[in-house]
């Protein structure tokens, strides 16, 4: 059985995959932004082996909670699943990022960067990649009219790129980037007309399977046209 660490698994497709892995007798780790977020989400109940809190918008929070996991002990899976969605309106961080960047491009990085490296990370991407774009000269819509789904959509390619740019440089180390799909939680809304349970396979299996596959493949393919920007990215950062 593996142990995995799971984002954002307070509620939505973080807290159904919780919920699976542990049934499936794994040792789950589990995250929320705050002690009172935790107590609304009555997580405490999944069963987990610990909850660990941290806010993601924050650098310095980020940046304790991988201390925080890398505290409990070794890890063979990470799902980054915590995210912001795409109706957001524009807001700063406590250190003057876009919140979107912040929790869904920044946090990721950054606990990638300072968790001790497991066999597998799973980044929860979205369909929705493919309307990104990977320009950086304005992470913060500084100079741009500010457009929430533009916003996520270039943090879910964000998503994408690290992946790819992690199964390149740790070669012992299997990144794949998954579309869970549209599917009902809070962030899909109750229009969602794809699977609530279904959105949770890919990375459940990913990540407590033992197995890797190509980066960027998970439930639903990326189409072909998304790949050469995400390989084009990793070649000017490999570059930098």
């Amino acid at each position: 059985m593996a142990r995995i660490f799971i984002t954002g698994s307070s509620d939505g497709l973080g807290r159904i995959a919780a919920e699976i892995l542990i049934s499936q007798g794994h040792r789950v780790v589990l995250h929320a932004r705050n002690i009172a977020r935790a107590r609304e989400t009555r997580i405490s109940s999944l069963g987990a082996e610990q909850i660990l809190l941290g806010d993601l918008s924050s650098i310095s929070e980020t940046r304790l909670l991988a201390k925080q996991a890398n505290g409990t002990g070794k890890f063979d899976a990470v799902i980054f699943n915590a995210a912001v969605g795409d109706h957001e309106q524009k807001k700063a961080t406590a250190d003057g990022l876009s919140h979107v960047f912040a929790i869904n491009s920044l946090a990721p990085y950054i606990l990638t960067c300072l968790i001790e490296k497991p066999a597998r990370m799973i980044y929860m991407s979205s369909g929705l990649n493919r309307s990104g774009t990977a320009e950086f000269s304005d992470p913060n819509w500084e100079n741009r009219r500010w457009n929430g789904y533009a916003a996520y959509s270039d943090s879910k390619l964000h998503n994408v790129i690290l992946a790819f740019a992690v199964a390149r440089k740790w070669k012992n180390v299997f990144s794949n980037a998954v579309d869970p799909g549209w599917v009902p939680t809070k962030m899909g809304g109750k229009g969602a007309p794809d699977s609530l349970s279904d959105g949770a396979v890919t990375q459940c299996w990913l990540a407590g399977s033992g197995l890797g596959i190509c980066p960027g493949r998970g439930r639903r393919d990326p189409p072909p046209r998304s790949r050469p920007r995400c390989h084009s990215a990793c070649r000017r950062a490999r570059r930098s």
